[in-house]
């Protein structure tokens, strides 16, 4: 019984989650380029941290994605890793945010 209900709540959540499929067929839930920590960005298959870092070190200095063709911008990526990872990441509204950097002005 307890099982059952645990897998309901999961197909439930799974329900509402924005979802990619791979070109294997399995699902994962997309990450959005303009909101996700690094860590967020290296569970993206195809990323890792090294990747996922230089993405927020380049929209903490330039702002964020217009397209997540932009990421063609940040060193490291181009257009074979974009093709590769672009069905697991998208730039809606509605991810949750990125935890805000601690502020150093003085109050």
């Amino acid at each position: 019984m307890k099982h059952a209900f645990l897998g309901m709540v999961v197909v439930l959540l799974l329900g509402v989650l924005p979802v990619a499929r791979h070109a294997d067929g399995a699902e994962s839930k997309q990450v959005n380029v303009n909101t996700a920590t690094a860590a967020d960005l290296a569970a993206v298959r195809g990323l890792g941290e090294v990747k996922a870092q230089a993405i927020v070190d380049y929209r903490a200095k330039n702002g964020p994605f217009k397209s997540v063709d932009d990421l063609v911008q940040v060193k490291g990526i181009g257009e074979k890793l974009l093709t590769k990872v672009r069905p697991q990441l998208t730039l809606e509204a509605g991810a949750p945010p990125a935890p805000a950097a601690p502020s150093s002005a003085k109050h």
